[in-house]
């Protein structure tokens, strides 16, 4: 069964975004962005943890959508409570090489030094970067200061990141 199910799937996308959240609208973005991703069968990559890691594995699971948490440390108990696969890694801060290599396109919402570190990793590697304008933190430095045409995108509401999310995986 699982086998059959893995065929449906369409890509694997890797949110990035803080570790706790500091108002209503960034978390009910982060749980509408996973609604969408498990909606349009997507995996959601996450760095497995709380705040937006969490929200958006909740609003993943509203849908069934499937979860994966690269785990900067050793046990799988560091992971939320929605997260399906949980990877250990224990690498630290290093594992933020893992998540964005996992996804095939990265979306930052929020987020502070560890997502700056993120961002700059997938433009590194070349995995293209969707950022929630918006959404705080670094995710708006970077959407006012860092549009890149074919490198990072920046979308004003989850749909429209969805929506870039699809085009992306299909060209």
């Amino acid at each position: 069964m699982a086998v059959k199910v893995a065929y449906l799937l369409k890509g694997y996308v890797t949110v990035i975004g803080g570790s706790r959240i500091e108002d209503e609208s960034t978390y009910k973005l982060s749980v509408k962005l996973g609604e969408l991703l498990a909606k349009n069968n997507l995996i959601v990559v996450t760095g497995g943890r709380g705040g937006v890691m969490e929200a958006v594995c909740k609003g993943a699971k509203n849908f069934n959508g499937l979860t994966m948490g690269i785990l900067p440390g050793f046990d799988r108990s560091e992971a939320n409570r929605y997260v399906d696969v949980a990877v250990v890694t224990g690498l630290g801060y290093a594992r933020n090489a893992v998540n964005v290599l996992t996804g095939d396109v990265i979306v930052s919402i929020g987020g502070g030094f560890g997502t700056l570190s993120e961002i700059s990793l997938a433009l590194t590697y070349g995995k293209p970067v969707i950022i929630l304008k918006g959404s705080g933190g670094v995710s708006d430095l970077v959407a006012d200061n860092f549009e890149i045409p074919g490198k990072i995108y920046v979308e004003d509401s989850v749909e429209a990141a969805v929506k870039r999310i699809l085009e992306l995986l299909d060209s």
